[in-house]
């Protein structure tokens, strides 16, 4: 027994069937007001602005301390590993002076290119992670402006974080901040502008940064290889304090 939707459906010509399955549902679209929906923009969130998504990596990386794999940000943005990388490459160009930057967009129309200029930092990969570095003939520019800019004392947890660092190079910010018991991001980006440690290597493991110190260092101790430091066993106690024992 058939019911009358299934009569109608039978006289429906096959050239309309198949065009109703390939036009967009009239009831999937944005209503007028609502979130801008399209498979070229998912970073869209109800009541939000839409999200570019080359601006999106962009903001991630630019407050990075550490470089971001392409995993890990395309888990920030909601989006497939190859759109990231699609993406990551049009930021490079961009910096580069090579193209223009911006996720491409079907929603609007056409507007011509920004013209793109070639920056003072890049985008580079290292320890198979992403993140911003000063472009290399600009290294001894931004090393002596820094320089100037900075005081000529440490604090007591820059001075502390920067023995860690001497004693048990190369290591980790992670492993300095599990040593010290406190976050050391802060700490460790002023001893890197001083230029009084350096990143020196990456965990093999981790991909984290491993940190070690520099000449700089020796010739405000005032002595020539890191095996003058003091012994530090005799400067520590003997474990005991703040413990009661019967």
């Amino acid at each position: 027994m058939t019911n009358e939707t299934d009569v109608a459906a039978t006289d429906v010509p096959d050239e309309q069937v198949v065009d109703a399955v390939n036009e967009p549902d009239a009831a999937n679209e944005s209503e007028p007001g609502g979130p801008e929906l399209s498979i070229v923009t998912p970073l869209d969130v109800p009541g939000q602005p839409r999200l570019d998504l080359d601006r999106a990596l962009e903001a991630i990386l630019f407050i990075a301390d550490e470089p971001q794999s392409v995993v890990s940000l395309a888990a920030a943005v909601a989006r497939p590993v190859a759109e990231v990388r699609a993406a990551i490459a049009r930021l490079r160009a961009d910096y580069d002076g090579a193209g223009a930057s911006g996720e491409p967009r079907t929603d609007v129309a056409g507007e011509p290119e920004p013209r793109s200029i070639r920056r003072g930092f890049e985008l580079r990969e290292v320890g198979g992670g992403w993140r911003f570095y000063v472009r290399a003939e600009y290294d001894t520019l931004v090393a002596d402006f820094v320089l100037t800019q900075s005081s000529t004392r440490l604090s007591q947890a820059a001075l502390e974080t920067l023995s860690v660092i001497a004693y048990k190079q190369p290591i980790s910010r992670s492993q300095v901040a599990s040593i010290r018991a406190v976050n050391v991001d802060s700490v460790v980006r002023t001893l890197l502008g001083r230029g009084l440690v350096t990143e020196v290597d990456t965990d093999p493991e981790t991909g984290a940064i491993l940190y070690g110190t520099t000449e700089l260092l020796l010739t405000n101790l005032g002595i020539n290889s890191l095996d003058e430091l003091p012994h530090i066993s005799p400067l520590l106690d003997d474990g005991q304090e703040g413990f009661d024992f019967d």
